[in-house]
């Protein structure tokens, strides 16, 4: 019966459906008939359960990590909200990390980026001791409503921060408390700020390029020639560029949406020179046992090969061999935002700029240049992977500013 609720509740909070929902019952059945010492934790006793199967010739790598999702949704999420129980109404001081591992539970079952779960994780936990140290219920809206009022007038958040913090809280109460979150119109929010990005001149680029050198200048120029964000470059794939027709292919962009961008026809050389050498790296890695690459859940479970073939590694991978931190695997992952953000600071530095300019504003700069050669605005749209048209028109009043500007009367003097 315990089986039968179990497959119930993951259906009913959408952590599988119906055809996935009979094999995590089955991984939970095989994991409760397993004999473990009755001195280890839940915990250690899903650990040397998955070093059993890992063991087992006959199942597979995704069949592992199915069964480690299935268990963990069984120990993390299922059997604490059957001993606390669904009215769970009492306002009373709550174990944080339990909670947290509830949360992260459900955030890998939703296959959310590892960056989201880690950022989630920071905003739910400051929730909770926020919620500890003023006796508020964690359940209630109402301390929701003055959280968020206290992150507004308080600490003085931005507007997207308290977005952030709540959109956190709204996955706890969803998929974790299992409750609605009430109207919290009330509460204070933090004021967003409409400021114009930061655009450099065609002379600033060229300027900048010349800070840097290599693999780091290869990116920053693809990140200005196509319009890129930086997680759009790091995350790019071999199979994504596409040299015979011109153009990369940004696979699950912002928002989820795929798009193409055009290939800089300046860069092609230096990225097949880029791209031989990080073949040379792979087959190494492939030589040593590794080189295989992390995919999409679903993807590793339909081909659980793909993970070592060439279309799929990034186009610019880290310089070290690193444990992924949710399959344990050793794994060569790409490289950080944080890098690029760091050598883009470095080459900002070296130019000697009086302005404040990120890699973002490589974007900027490469929507703004094309709308003042005479790209309709539509097409920057597309290229750049706006939902609206009106988020791509802010460009629109950079240009003005960039024209050519009616002179001063003071300089008719």
């Amino acid at each position: 019966m315990e089986l039968i609720d179990y497959q119930r509740y993951i259906e009913e909070n959408g952590f599988a459906n119906r055809e996935t929902s009979k094999y995590f019952v089955s991984w939970v059945k095989t994991f409760l008939s397993s004999h473990f010492s009755e001195m280890l934790t839940n915990q250690d006793k899903l650990m040397q359960f998955i070093s059993s199967l890992e063991l087992n010739e006959k199942i597979e790598s995704w069949q592992c990590d199915q069964a480690r999702k299935a268990v963990e949704l069984y120990i993390n999420m299922f059997l604490n909200n059957k001993e606390t129980g669904a009215s769970s109404n009492k306002e009373t001081t709550v174990n944080h990390h339990g909670i947290l591992e509830k949360v992260k539970t459900a955030l890998r079952l939703k296959h959310y980026a590892y960056r989201t779960e880690k950022t989630y994780l920071n905003r739910i936990s400051g929730y909770l001791k926020y919620c500890e140290f003023n006796n508020k219920g964690i359940e209630n809206s109402k301390s929701v409503k003055s959280y968020l009022t206290y992150l507004a007038v308080k600490k003085n958040v931005s507007s997207s921060t308290q977005n952030q913090v709540f959109n956190a809280i709204l996955f706890l109460f969803k998929y974790v408390l299992e409750k609605n979150l009430e109207d919290i119109q009330d509460s204070v929010r933090a004021k967003g700020k409409k400021n114009l990005p930061t655009v450099l001149s065609i002379d600033e680029i060229k300027l900048l390029f010349k800070q840097v050198e290599g693999t780091k200048s290869l990116m920053l120029e693809l990140i200005y020639g196509a319009g890129l964000r930086v997680s759009e470059l790091t995350r790019m794939r071999v199979m994504n560029i596409d040299f015979d027709n011109k153009h990369i292919i940004i696979k699950d962009g912002k928002g989820g949406k795929d798009r193409i961008v055009s290939l800089p026809i300046k860069l092609k050389d230096d990225l097949r020179v880029h791209l031989s050498k990080v073949k040379e790296l792979h087959n190494k890695d492939l030589g040593l046992g590794f080189g295989d690459v992390y995919l999409p859940q679903a993807l590793s479970r339909k081909y659980p090969q793909a993970g070592k073939e060439w279309i799929w590694q990034y186009v610019f991978p880290s310089g070290n061999l690193a444990i992924d931190p949710r399959s344990g695997k050793t794994r060569r992952h790409h490289v950080l935002d944080q890098t690029v953000q760091k050598f883009m600071r470095q080459a900002v530095k070296g130019a000697g700029f009086a302005k404040r300019a990120t890699v973002h504003t490589l974007r900027h700069s490469f929507a703004t240049h094309l709308l003042m050669s005479g790209v309709n605005i539509r097409e920057i749209q597309e290229l750049l992977g706006h939902k609206s048209v009106e988020t791509t028109m802010i460009y629109t009043h950079i240009m003005r500013e960039l024209s050519e500007v009616p002179r001063s009367p003071l300089d008719m003097l």
